[in-house]
């Protein structure tokens, strides 16, 4: 018996070594979120008018990334600048819930957007991420549906 027992807790020890996170690997989380993203199409619905954004024809790229408690979004001109200069980002803490993923969005280039909540549901299936949401911000006068579609970046 007293074997069976220092043989359990061998195994048990060893078992929890070789699972442990090695040092300068991200932990493992278990969010389908968890990861770098590249935004391909945004719609954004308002006032009765849409708009799609196909990202690859647009001259600009934006990557969201999501760690396990934080996201940030960066979004620039393909031009440097030259062009049509255009530059923003932002980030925040995050709650997910089954597919329910709310933004509080702490940081922002455009600071009206600051201090505000945002709520989505996501899907994500294979390497493809889906959020969809209301965006409401009286004080600028924001109100509209908003749907993202990212790919994940691969390392």
């Amino acid at each position: 018996m007293k074997k069976t027992v220092g043989l359990v807790i061998i195994m048990a020890t060893i078992i929890s070594c070789n699972s442990a996170t090695k040092p300068g690997e991200p932990a493992k989380t278990g969010l389908p979120v968890v990861g770098t993203w590249e935004l391909f199409s945004a719609t954004l619905v308002e006032k009765g008018d849409t708009v799609t954004t196909e990202f690859a024809a647009s001259g600009q790229k934006m990557i969201k990334i999501i760690n396990p408690t934080h996201f940030a979004f960066l979004r620039h001109d393909l031009t440097n600048g030259k062009d049509s200069a255009f530059y923003s980002s932002g980030g925040g803490s995050y709650t997910l819930k089954g597919d329910q993923y709310t933004e509080q969005l702490d940081y922002c280039s455009d600071r009206g957007w600051e201090g505000h909540s945002f709520p989505f549901t996501v899907t994500v299936n294979n390497d493809t991420l889906i959020q969809t949401g209301i965006e409401k911000i009286d004080s600028l006068g924001i109100n509209r549906l908003n749907i993202e579609k990212y790919i994940r970046v691969k390392n």
